[in-house]
């Protein structure tokens, strides 16, 4: 029989007293959970414990600033999301192999847990087969997802939910030691944010490994993408809140995403060709260095406009959007095999016509789109470097019927991109283990 605790940061005096409160909640929650321990018990295949979801969920509701709601080891079959709107809360499994949340019988609520708050960390647990998205987190800043992992368990579908981890429109976001299995969209996303920092990850048969999309200043660096359909994108869509800009992609390793794409009809991600190590597209500043990307079967490096992508024949886009990527930087990283079974009829074409039947395209494949007003602008140059075996430009513009090698054209160096800084950093780290005041339940 497991519960789940509550207690308290002693981050200031006035929180004590939120302490009271906050276990009084938890000693409620022991009574009636249905759960295991066994490793080999799909968390989905145990009854639903609709009383310990209730419970759990008011706790949620209770919760105060500096509140901590820890989740024991366990395997809980839910069938009803949960909701946060309470800064300052962490929630704090006892790590992904024994705290597993499963949502498969899902009734109520697209997402297994939405946070729309600020100041919240989430540690140390496993949500798997939500209907929707795994972890959506709304406009809130300083956010810490650590630990975490997300999965669908009967493996890529593209009737499983669309994100894993789905920070949007957040400030100061740190996602570390995650994983994401089998999202029908990006595994860990990332959208219309600023000071973002994604380390230390893995994501694997997603449509989308790791996904940084009209995002201000972000830093993806000592993560696996692998066994994806694409596997890390960074993209500027239209339609949302800001356009984004300076990414640094460094020291992944990026290998062998050449899973088919089961992304929804109609979707960005649908575009994108299995095979695709890491892309770019219609976004700028990115920097992409340190990194080992090989045996990505279409081309290991994809920069492309938003005019190559089916999705721009059915969505309108607003006044003054951005289509063209610009200031791309490729440099310092090590490439091995790829290109050599490239998606698609129309690549598959290509690629033959141009390298023949065994042949395979250079690491880095651009469309060929660029703004000619801006041409000479020296930093929104595409600029790759030699360790890089060449560069193929596809000629979209023209229907792509002059496709070349442009590699020495484009051996030029940009400034490097600044580090990202979490603003006030700590302010959504976790409460260290002994610090809180707390009481078994």
């Amino acid at each position: 029989m497991q519960s789940v605790r509550s207690s308290d940061r002693p981050v200031a005096p006035i929180l004590v007293a939120v302490s009271f409160v906050a276990l009084a909640a938890a000693s409620m929650l022991g009574a009636c959970s249905k759960s295991s321990t066994d490793s080999n018990v799909r968390a989905g295949d145990l009854p639903v414990d609709a009383d310990f979801g209730k419970k759990l969920q008011q706790q949620l509701l209770d919760a105060k600033p500096g509140t901590v709601i820890e989740i024991p080891a366990g395997h809980y079959h839910l069938d009803r999301g949960l909701s946060l709107r309470v800064n300052g809360v962490t929630v704090r499994g006892a790590g992904m192999e024994q705290t597993i949340l499963s949502f498969r019988d899902q009734v109520a609520g697209p997402e297994g847990l939405l946070a729309q708050a600020s100041d919240f960390t989430i540690e140390n647990l496993t949500i798997e087969d939500t209907k929707g998205d795994a972890l959506k987190i709304n406009s809130g800043e300083n956010i810490t997802i650590r630990g975490v992992r997300v999965r669908w368990t009967d493996g890529p579908k593209t009737s499983n939910g669309a994100y894993g981890l789905y920070p949007v429109k957040t400030t100061n976001v740190l996602i570390e030691n995650s994983q994401s299995f089998g999202a029908a969209d990006a595994g860990i996303y990332v959208g219309q944010s600023k000071n973002v920092i994604v380390r230390g990850c893995r994501a694997e048969q997603n449509v989308a490994g790791i996904e940084i999309e009209n995002t201000i200043d972000a830093d993806v660096h000592d993560n696996v993408a692998t066994g994806n359909t694409g596997g890390i994108l960074v993209f500027n869509m239209p339609n949302l809140s800001q356009p984004g800009h300076s990414t640094r992609v460094f020291h992944n390793k990026v290998d062998a995403n050449n899973l088919g794409n089961f992304g929804a009809k109609g979707t960005a991600v649908a575009s994108v060709p299995a095979g695709s190590g890491v892309v770019v597209n219609s976004n700028s500043l990115v920097e992409i260095f340190d990194n080992d990307v090989t045996a990505n079967a279409t081309a290991n490096v994809i920069i492309s406009s938003y005019f190559s992508t089916g999705y721009f024949n059915t969505k309108g886009v607003q006044p003054g959007y951005d289509p063209y990527p610009r200031g791309i930087h490729v440099h310092d990283n090590r490439f091995k095999g790829g290109g050599d079974s490239p998606d698609g009829m129309d690549l598959k074409v290509l690629k033959t016509a141009m390298f023949g039947i065994n042949g395979h395209f250079p690491d880095v494949l651009w469309d060929g789109y660029a703004d000619a007003a801006r041409a000479n602008v020296p930093e929104e140059r595409l600029c790759v470097d030699a360790t890089a075996s060449g560069v193929l430009n596809a000629d979209g513009p023209n229907k792509y019927k002059d496709p070349r090698l442009v590699s020495d054209a484009l051996r030029c160096k940009l400034a490097p991109l600044s580090p990202v800084t979490l603003a006030a950093p700590g302010a959504a780290a976790s409460a260290p283990a002994g610090s809180a005041s707390a009481a078994s339940v």
